[in-house]
């Protein structure tokens, strides 16, 4: 029985590429000479500190380019607050990876509404998605790209 998989996963190695391409401009530009700013990767977050707000915004722009020309879509960052404190600004961007259980239930829903001959089960991070034929599977994921759904999904592990 023909099968996929719906999952939302980043390359880390593509993340960690353009990450340090965004350190690598911010220590050349002009507008951050003597400001000291940095963009470290900890974990499941991203954490961005410069001199004030101004150049935070201006390196959460960098980023976001970078991730972009990367092949990963901004969406998968989640902004926290900005802090400041001695003179320092920092935020903590937080990557979503894994669809969350909120989010399979929807998928499950929005596939079972559509009356698609497929069955959906929420196995982990992850959707699977059974069906007798291939000609329905292609027909869940198109349904699945249009729908406004807040991740970016991936269909992976398609076995005929």
């Amino acid at each position: 029985m023909p099968s996929f998989d719906v999952v939302s996963e980043i390359d880390m190695h593509e993340l960690a590429n353009a990450l340090d391409q965004v350190n690598r401009e911010v220590s050349t530009r002009y507008d951050f000479k003597g400001s000291d700013a940095s963009v470290e990767h900890q974990d499941s977050a991203i954490k961005l500190e410069a001199a004030n707000e101004f150049q935070l915004d201006q390196m959460r722009d960098i980023l976001h380019l970078k991730i972009t020309k990367r092949g990963i879509d901004i969406a998968v960052l989640e902004e926290g607050k900005i802090e400041t404190s001695n003179q320092r600004a920092r935020q903590t961007l937080i990557i979503k990876q894994g669809v969350d259980s909120v989010t399979a239930k929807k998928i499950v829903k929005s596939i079972k509404d559509s009356k698609i001959k497929v069955q959906a089960s929420i196995q982990g991070e992850q959707v699977r998605v059974n069906g007798k034929k291939r000609d329905d599977l292609q027909s869940a994921m198109q349904l699945l790209r249009e729908d406004d759904i807040e991740l970016p999904l991936q269909f992976n592990n398609f076995r005929d």
